[in-house]
């Protein structure tokens, strides 16, 4: 079986924006692997440091937004 990196990473953004305190903080209690590449893309801040949250950029919080209402609502009737 081949993991799909790329839509673990989209899962952890969209799970993100379920979690946002504080305007663009998500708690970072996802692998660390995965939030390295979302850092990698530009969606997050560096999240190697002694908070349990990490600052999502502009595109971070847009793109996160987009994830969770696609991946996680459903449509209205």
């Amino acid at each position: 079986m081949e993991i799909d990196r790329d839509r673990i990473d989209d899962a952890v953004l969209g799970l993100m924006w379920l979690t946002l305190h504080d305007e663009r903080r998500a708690w970072k209690g996802f692998d660390w692997e995965c939030l390295g590449r979302l850092h990698e893309k530009g969606l997050i801040a560096d999240p190697v440091n002694k908070t349990k949250s990490v600052v999502l950029t502009d595109e971070g919080l847009r793109c996160a937004e987009e994830l969770f209402r696609a991946m996680f609502t459903r449509p209205r009737p």
